[in-house]
């Protein structure tokens, strides 16, 4: 029976994935072998040596301390696209809302509450109206920066839109270059991507490289009057830095999902409460991707859309008696030592993968019959190896 620690509400229809054969489910559980979790921080918290694996429903994963749970052999996953058409739909939003008149013509209708007459409302706003006028997205050019699958789908939907559509991404995947349209004009670095853009949308992940990618140096390179678009991370803006470049009358628009105090009362500032992946669907998406790639690790050691180990895969034999999974420092040696344990100790190996990303290596051992107590300790005895599992 495997145990999972759940933090936060998580959709019932995630939930609902892990059979109450074989899991046990519930926000307090001791010795839980893995979690599940939407914004929870773990930072700080003491991780029980049970855990083998943390699931984050949704895409980023900066509450968690992945860095230190790699070195423990602790496999985090998050859920890469479930949530892209909310997030989609939420920039397409922005980006309407930057280009017309539409929040402040509003509330410019809202305050004529004095007014009595239909008629005498109507000529006023005819009248009027002109303080409102914006542009059309069609023909303008959009920039998107980070074209996995949120920016992939948010291209399509600007080349339905009439736009022109530029992307950077120096990490594109094969998977993610399979998936952008032919029609998006890949560029070489931001600062291009930049020069030529009426609008920027901002799509990367929150680490050390993108923080503060935009900054008041790469402001300076914008188009003026461009709309920068933030539903990615906090930290990847510079805040103090677009203020200052509205305040100069050189960005247009800055319209995000992070507010800050420095953003607020400002009419050329639209934040928006974090809720790019707020829907009924996203939230189910994500919690039921997370909970599938739990249990697949859980109960075949299988890894795909993990953040800090190598994605990893294998059927199981119709012969397999045990199946042996082990993370190591990515050093070279290792695999051959625990090799050479099994070979001493006459356990049959009938198939096997491995794999690495960085600095921790994950491999996936089937053999005929299940290793004893003296084998496994063996195994994490080994030199870098880091943890050991028996399946």
């Amino acid at each position: 029976m495997f145990k999972i620690k759940t933090y936060n509400t998580i959709s019932i229809k995630g939930l609902s994935r892990f059979g109450r054969d074989k899991y046990e489910v519930a926000s307090d559980i001791g010795a839980p072998d893995a979690y599940i979790l939407r914004s929870h921080k773990l930072h700080g918290e003491a991780l029980p040596a049970s855990v083998k694996a943390v699931a984050r429903a949704g895409a980023g994963t900066n509450n968690v301390p992945v860095a230190d749970y790699t070195k423990q052999g602790v496999v985090v996953f998050n859920s890469p696209g479930a949530n892209a058409n909310a997030v989609k739909e939420l920039v397409l939003t922005g980006m309407l809302l930057g280009s017309r008149g539409i929040l402040p013509g509003m509330a410019y209708v809202n305050g004529l509450t004095h007014m009595t007459d239909a008629e005498e409302m109507s000529k006023l706003l005819e009248k009027e109206k002109s303080n409102f006028a914006g542009f059309e997205l069609q023909g303008k050019t959009l920039g998107i920066v980070g074209l996995g699958a949120i920016g992939s789908m948010i291209a399509d939907a600007a080349l339905a839109l009439g736009m022109n559509v530029v992307g950077f991404d120096p990490a594109l995947s094969v998977e993610a270059a399979w998936r952008l349209p032919n029609q998006v004009a890949k560029m070489e670095n931001l600062q291009s991507l930049l020069a030529r853009a009426d609008y920027v949308t901002l799509h990367v992940p929150a680490i050390e490289a993108t923080k503060h990618m935009i900054n008041a140096d790469t402001l300076k390179v914008m188009k003026k009057g461009a709309v920068l678009l933030n539903f990615a991370r906090e930290a990847i803006v510079d805040a103090h830095a677009v203020v200052a470049s509205l305040d100069a009358g050189h960005l247009g628009k800055y319209i995000c999902d992070f507010p800050e105090p420095i953003l607020l009362n400002r009419s050329d500032v639209y934040a928006m409460p974090h809720i790019g992946a707020s829907t009924e669907e996203a939230e189910e998406n994500c919690a039921i991707m997370a909970a599938d790639q739990l249990m697949d690790y859980l109960e075949n050691g299988n890894i795909k859309n993990s953040v800090n180990f190598p994605a990893v895969a294998m059927d199981r034999a119709a012969n397999t008696g045990a199946r042996i999974t082990f993370s190591n420092e990515n050093v070279s040696g290792v695999l051959g030592h625990v090799l050479s344990v099994l070979a001493d100790n006459k356990v049959n190996v009938i198939d096997m993968v491995n794999k690495s990303r960085g600095e921790v290596a994950y491999n996936i051992i089937d053999v005929q019959q299940a290793p004893s107590a003296d084998v496994v300790d063996a195994i994490k005895k080994v030199e870098h190896v880091i943890a050991v599992r028996i399946i």
